[in-house]
């Protein structure tokens, strides 16, 4: 069990980001779902509602347990909360592309495609996240 917890402990962070980094493509991909195939909205709706949707739980999960920000002035959340929408909105439209390629360039399933440009989405996320916006100010 020791050996369990200095691993853990080790890798805590990305451990952390995988857990809410699926937690956030299962938001995505029921609210999409719902979106899409429950109340039938066009795919580029129901991907801009639920990428807003998803974005809101990785940042709220992201700044409290992943990379536990210790900013709390209200310049320095304004900056962290801009900088985290706006690389989200950066991979949002590469999400979009790569949607948009699976359906409209290849007509194959919108679902599918979802599916796989997310796993691109949160890749990049997590980049930008450890790099840039949850970066220890020195």
């Amino acid at each position: 069990m020791q050996k369990i917890m200095k691993l853990y402990k080790q890798y805590e962070e990305s451990i952390l980001y995988l857990f809410f980094g699926g937690a956030t493509f299962v938001v995505s991909v029921v609210t999409y779902a719902l979106f899409s195939a429950a109340l039938h909205w066009e795919y580029t709706l129901a991907y801009v509602a639920s990428w807003f949707l998803a974005v809101l739980f990785a940042y709220l999960t992201n700044r409290i347990w992943v990379f536990r920000s210790k900013v709390t002035d209200m310049a320095g959340v304004f900056r962290e909360v801009w900088q985290f929408y706006l690389a989200r909105i950066v991979t949002g439209v590469l999400g979009w592309l790569i949607l948009a390629f699976g359906v409209r360039i290849l007509h194959q399933n919108d679902l599918l495609w979802n599916g796989i440009q997310n796993i691109f989405v949160i890749l990049a996320n997590y980049v930008l996240s450890k790099l840039y916006i949850f970066k220890e100010k020195v």
